[in-house]
């Protein structure tokens, strides 16, 4: 499980097994987790976050978006 950003109390990572899936980045916090498409941007799991967090968020893939498709093209080549 890769880390590929972290903001604020926000880690931003990858699974391995995630390959065969469109580009996404799952971030948690405690015991949260979410999943975000990364193109477009759009929420595909709240994970327990709630919606003003989760526009957050939202905010943060949006803003980090090419550097996580990047880390993304790294990792699954």
């Amino acid at each position: 499980m890769p880390t590929v950003l972290r903001s604020g109390p926000y880690r931003f990572f990858f699974y391995a097994g995630d390959r065969d899936e469109p580009p996404h980045v799952h971030v948690e916090r405690e015991d949260h987790r979410a999943k975000f498409w990364l193109d477009p941007v759009r929420i595909q799991n709240g994970g327990g976050f709630s919606a003003i967090e989760l526009n957050r968020i939202a905010g943060l893939v949006t803003v980090h978006r090419d550097q996580l498709l990047e880390a993304w093209h790294d990792y699954f080549g």
